[in-house]
């Protein structure tokens, strides 16, 4: 029913957006005499903010066409190497160019698509071979595809990684921006262990949940003060009949958004009263870069429940990889086994979904991998949406993550 109930009001908003977002256009024609007097710029932005705010969305494209290197503008153009039914590999292909470190940035499964992370690619072409994974909606896979867990995100994780490096001569690199820290630290120690050709000859983690007991935040409060059972109960929904995926079970997108939206509720309606401002006083460019960060932060995808259970068993409440107590179908993932992948864990200092030191825990669990392979970096005056995109990521962080790989190429 929660799903049903969210489609309807989904439904009536959409139609909503669509008569607020024609009264606006209406308002703001020249041929209107209300739009140069009287209440009509200002009703025009209120509809306007509001048909935006509104507005049904999809899956947006990463639209990175082409980049800079050396001075020279380079064409771009997106490949699918590797197709899964939960997630395919997707490369940014640099017309005529060749080499450079083969980097493959996990993208957090978390209900956001992975375009979320197109700063991210987009500051790393210029220097890499750059791939990264692109989820799919789990309410757009049917259930003949079967179930999609940690382990199996851990399993993608090492194919992608094996299919990378054997189109290269040297190992592949790999960056992940948050969520999938656990499940990237696992892949790793788990191809250590098997001497994996093709095992990461780097591993960045930004703002990941290694170990959620330092300095726990509001997430992991959520997380661990009610049983596995009221997740299972209150968060999980099944997918109606409109869609490929129909009977399965999940943690919707729409929830999450709705956690991360409440969590900063007064910095969102600050963020909409500036946008609402800007078009008052006739400021596109002001309004457009808010409206450009809410189209790519309302856009959310599903989840699968057996996925967000087990990460929330797993990560949250058992913190089994820190405690050395994590399996994947059977193997206990060992992270002594990292011997020789350099570490690189980057935290901010104002991060208020992975608490500093969350990220760090992954330098010290790797017990047996020497300290010239550890390295620790703390953004200063970084919050967690700064760790990957923005100005902020652009010019301190970045750096850091080429010169490591840089650093240990090989």
């Amino acid at each position: 029913m929660l799903y049903d109930a969210y489609e309807i009001q989904r439904s009536m908003l959409a139609g909503a957006s669509a008569m607020a977002n024609f009264s606006a256009g209406l308002l703001n024609n020249p041929a209107n005499p209300f739009a140069y007097f009287g209440g009509g710029p200002v009703a025009a932005s209120a509809l306007e903010v509001f048909a935006h705010a509104s507005a049904p969305r999809g899956k947006p494209e990463f639209a990175l066409d082409h980049t800079e290197i050396d001075g020279k503008l380079i064409d771009v153009h997106e490949e699918i190497v590797l197709r899964k039914p939960f997630g395919q590999l997707k490369r940014f292909v640099r017309g005529g160019v060749e080499g450079g470190p083969k980097l493959l940035i996990v993208a957090p499964m978390s209900g956001h698509y992975a375009t979320l992370l197109r700063g991210t690619v987009e500051r790393m072409l210029p220097f890499a071979d750059v791939y990264i994974t692109d989820w799919r909606d789990a309410k757009q896979v049917p259930l003949s595809d079967g179930r999609f867990d940690l382990d199996d995100y851990v399993d993608y994780l090492v194919e992608y990684l094996a299919h990378i490096g054997a189109e290269g001569a040297s190992r592949p690199h790999m960056l992940a921006v948050c969520q999938p820290s656990v499940p990237c630290y696992a892949a790793a120690a788990l191809m250590s262990v098997d001497k994996h050709p093709n095992r990461p000859a780097t591993l960045t983690m930004m703002g990941g949940p290694i170990d959620t007991r330092e300095a726990p935040t509001a997430v992991n409060t959520l997380a661990t003060e009610r049983p596995h059972s009221w997740f299972e109960q209150n968060v999980i929904a099944t997918i109606p009949m409109t869609y490929p995926g129909a009977g399965r079970k999940v943690y919707p997108g729409f929830l999450q958004l709705a956690g991360f939206m409440t969590m900063n509720l007064g910095n969102h309606m600050i963020s909409h009263w500036e946008m609402f401002k800007h078009l008052v006083q006739g400021d596109d460019e002001g309004a457009e870069s808010t409206m450009k960060f809410y189209e790519e932060y309302r856009s959310v995808c599903d989840m699968t429940a057996e996925f967000y259970l087990q990460t929330i068993d797993t990560v949250f409440q058992a913190h089994a990889l820190p405690k050395r107590e994590m399996t994947h179908r059977g193997r206990l993932v060992d992270p002594s086994a990292i011997t020789d992948i350099a570490i690189l864990a980057i935290e901010g200092e104002r991060d208020d979904i992975s608490g500093i030191g969350q990220t760090k825990a992954a330098l010290t669990i790797a017990d047996k991998l020497p300290e010239a392979l550890k390295h620790y970096h703390l953004a200063p005056a970084v919050g967690h949406y700064g760790i990957f995109n923005g100005s902020k990521w652009r010019t301190r962080i970045a750096p850091v993550v080429e010169q490591w790989i840089t650093a240990h190429s090989g």
